[in-house]
């Protein structure tokens, strides 16, 4: 991770660090400002990095949260014998940083990604704490009218002869959402930024993990939670909610925006086609517009 100590790399992502102790491993954060909490919760194969533009947008009037599950960004990357990589504990590890951060307001949620279903989670077991939510192409529900996941996807879940290799050895998952994700050419600065963190393959193996990971069937660990929050999602409706959508995201599709829509009828909501699943590398000052725009519409 020696790019991490660039001048290059600073410039991008010039924020102090900060760590909690989450379950025994170093659980690495951005706390960027003051006043209101704005909590910001990425996804596979991103980091806080994600969020820069977001934190630098938002820190001089909201205090600015971005925390890195464990085994990627900068927080510990433990081996599989002492960390289990699954949904349930990244959401019990995502509600121990929040009550060890000891919020006294109302929390602003944004969610993109892997990000949604752990963020979304917390939300359905401490809906009172949360005051706002913005969703980023993710999702929250079992994938809408039975879709199957991406051909890609499936091969890294299920056959682990090609996922292993491909992600572990050749960190393909990571350099193949540096093509497919953002709707524009990204920066060099930008690429080595992102793929920072997942340096070796011991260092991505929560890329690995989430993609295995992915609940689908009731047999599957965490399908659980993910029927549990989809079927309750109604119970949050009351919260003024914010949803920015880039149109280019072959896994997100429009059928997720979609069911969005139908969940939440009176959420605000933009569907971007210039985007791809990467929008804040897309359109970061569009989404960053109307993030400010709805914070100071819906005070809390």
């Amino acid at each position: 991770m020696k790019y991490l100590k660039d001048t290059e790399f600073r410039k991008l992502y010039p924020f102090r660090s900060h760590t909690m102790d989450i379950h025994g491993f170093r659980y690495h954060y951005l706390d960027e400002g003051a006043g209101d909490p704005v909590i910001m919760v990425h996804g596979n194969p991103t980091w806080s990095f994600y969020y820069r533009h977001l934190v630098k947008g938002l820190s001089h009037a909201y205090r600015t949260i971005v925390p890195d599950h464990i085994g990627c960004g900068l927080s510990d990357k433990p081996g599989m014998q002492l960390y289990d990589y699954r949904l349930r504990s990244r959401v019990d590890d995502f509600q121990a940083f929040i009550q060890g951060l000891h919020l006294q307001r109302p929390i602003t949620l944004i969610v993109h990604d892997w990000g949604g279903m752990i963020g979304m989670a917390y939300a359905r077991r401490h809906p009172e704490r949360i005051g706002r939510l913005i969703i980023l192409n993710t999702a929250a529900f079992p994938p809408p009218h039975g879709k199957r996941l991406p051909v890609r996807l499936r091969l890294i879940r299920n056959v682990p002869m090609i996922g292993v290799p491909a992600v572990l050895g050749l960190n393909l998952f990571v350099e193949g959402a540096l093509i497919m994700a953002p709707r524009r050419r990204l920066s060099v600065p930008v690429r080595k930024g992102l793929r920072a963190p997942y340096d070796t393959p011991r260092h991505r193996l929560a890329t690995l993990k989430f993609v295995q990971d992915i609940p689908l069937t009731g047999q599957d660990p965490g399908f659980d939670i993910v029927k549990d929050v989809g079927d309750h999602l109604h119970a949050l409706r009351h919260i003024p909610m914010l949803i920015c959508w880039g149109a280019h995201d072959f896994v997100f599709d429009r059928d997720y925006y979609d069911e969005w829509r139908r969940r939440f009828p009176d959420a605000e909501a933009h569907y971007f086609k210039e985007a791809g699943h990467y929008i804040l590398e897309d359109i970061p000052e569009t989404v960053l517009k109307h993030i400010t725009s709805f914070l100071k519409r819906h005070p809390l």
